[in-house]
């Protein structure tokens, strides 16, 4: 039996967050939802996570996770809205910690634990959870973050930022704790999957000569046509090719806002003394870009 699947862009971040329903049982989860949020005036909406849990509702689909492939640092993450509204667990690869230990110096985060608390779950390489009648098969795709995984449901994989469409390549691998040649290791994991399997990007930036956006494509397409990483690409190159691809990305421009935020599994820092919350711009602290 197939998943049912539903995919929802969010053309503001280029970031796709899906709705997967066993379709025999309508257990559900959502992976990667949204927080909108508009930097020029700090407001935040729950539009984006809203829209999923509509879906969810028309469907007759009761969700019973939401998962994170990582801690994103190009969108603020929906998961606290949606945790509240569901009371569906919450989780995210234990490597997690790893990236709290990192950015918490930068905030200067002294209210954040850096084990993983936030969260209702941690998840370990090969862990699977229930689904209904299916299971969510946990797979380590680290490289773009230590704490990247990726989520096998049968024949589908919800790959995070390890991959994008074969046009565009791969995810970028100079933030703190990322590592081009883990990321390789990572994508080569991925790319031994059977040909037929069905990869399900968490972004797309649409390339100049492609009008849509695409975000789902297979092992076999990756293997024969990523720009990055197809069939014949060794380690050594494709660490080289990452290494000077990244040196000329600017810093995504929700860089700061995203990471302490997701970090805290989507919740906003504490309310100061005077009641208000606030997100921190460190000054000429971040080497990105």
């Amino acid at each position: 039996m197939k998943p049912d699947i539903q995919a929802f862009f969010d053309e503001a971040t280029n970031t796709v967050t899906y709705l997967v329903i066993d379709p025999s049982t309508r257990h559900a989860a959502i992976i990667d939802p949204v927080l909108d949020f508009d930097a020029r005036n700090g407001r935040t909406s729950t539009h984006s996570s809203d829209r999923v849990m509509e879906a969810a509702r028309a469907a007759n689909a009761v969700i019973r996770w939401i998962l994170e492939t990582h801690a994103h640092a190009d969108h603020l993450s929906g998961a606290a809205h949606l945790r509240r509204a569901t009371g569906a667990p919450l989780a995210i690869g234990e490597h997690i910690r790893d990236v709290q230990r990192t950015f918490k110096p930068l905030f200067n985060a002294t209210d954040l634990d850096e084990d993983g608390r936030q969260f209702d779950r941690l998840l370990a390489d090969g862990e699977r959870l229930p689904l209904g009648s299916m299971e969510i098969e946990v797979m380590s795709t680290p490289g773009h973050t230590p704490a990247c995984v990726s989520y096998r449901i049968g024949d589908n994989v919800f790959v995070g930022d390890t991959l994008f469409m074969p046009d565009y390549g791969t995810a970028r691998a100079d933030f703190p704790g990322g590592d081009a040649g883990t990321l390789f290791r990572s994508i080569q994991r991925l790319l031994a999957l059977p040909g037929h399997t069905t990869l399900w990007m968490c972004h797309d930036y649409r390339p100049p000569a492609r009008t849509t956006y695409e975000w789902r494509t297979t092992v076999a397409e990756q293997r024969a046509g990523n720009v990055h990483v197809h069939d014949g690409i060794d380690e050594a190159t494709f660490v080289a090719l990452r290494a000077s691809r990244d040196r000329a990305l600017a810093a995504p421009q929700l860089l700061l806002p995203s990471i302490q935020v997701n970090i805290r599994a989507g919740e906003l820092p504490p309310p100061e003394d005077d009641g208000n919350r606030y997100l921190k711009i460190p000054v000429n602290r971040l080497g990105v870009g």
